[in-house]
């Protein structure tokens, strides 16, 4: 009973890491690209109306792209698992000794002595499937995969691309002026960059106020280099 509650915990601490990197790579570029966009085309035309629409459209693109991207990986990873996991079960139908002995050999860095590793041997080979479920686990480091993984994965980088992305738009959708759209845009954006940045850094372990600036400032350079080629072009 015990074991079996830890599996669980497992199962959902691992959906709860996939998620949130999911919403982190969403986010990450769903601040940033249509923020720089928005600023270039701020540095370029005053109507508004044009900003919106074409930040509207790289939205869309931007999402379907990164959540395309998503799927593949999630896919990937499925694939993978497979692949290995029939690789596996013919090597324990094909060289069961060999897959015996590395079963031993991982008892015996555990500790067992002799007699308990061909205990623990005989017992764990009993059973085909779970024999391979420990090979894939414990000799090729592969846990299971959510077989829906690859669609949450692109739903939720997708997802997260368009609400990143709404957020620098928003204020143009309020001001008939692209200068006056990009000053509230650069306040706002700036602001949610610097909270992202803080708790992507927590989550990975950095430091989270140099993360958050590092995060902020690398927006700000974006959409400033974008303004000032579009500035320069229009000159």
């Amino acid at each position: 009973m015990e074991t079996h509650l830890h599996h669980s915990h497992t199962e959902h601490h691992m959906q709860s890491s996939d998620i949130l990197r999911d919403i982190v790579i969403g986010m990450s570029d769903g601040l940033t690209v249509p923020f720089a966009l928005a600023a270039g085309l701020s540095g370029a035309v005053q109507n508004t109306n044009l900003i919106v629409i074409a930040g509207i459209a790289e939205i869309a693109a931007g999402s379907i792209a990164m959540g395309l991207g998503g799927y593949l990986a999630g896919k990937t990873e499925v694939d993978h698992y497979n692949s290995e996991l029939k690789r596996e079960y013919d090597e324990v139908d094909n060289l069961p000794d060999r897959e015996r002995e590395e079963v031993q050999e991982f008892f015996a860095g555990l500790g067992f002595s002799p007699a308990l590793q061909q205990e623990a041997v005989a017992e764990m080979t009993k059973d085909k499937d779970k024999w391979v479920d420990f090979m894939m686990k414990y000799e090729l480091g592969l846990d299971k995969p959510d077989p829906k993984r690859a669609g949450k994965s692109a739903f939720n980088i997708g997802a997260s691309y368009v609400v990143g992305g709404l957020i620098p738009l928003s204020p143009y959708f309020f001001n008939n002026s692209g200068v006056e759209g990009l000053k509230f845009s650069a306040v706002i954006t700036l602001i949610c960059l610097f909270i992202f940045g803080y708790f992507k850094s927590k989550m990975t372990g950095v430091n989270p106020i140099s993360g958050a600036f590092r995060v902020m400032i690398i927006g700000a350079l974006a959409a400033g280099c974008a303004f000032g080629v579009a500035k320069l072009i229009q000159h």
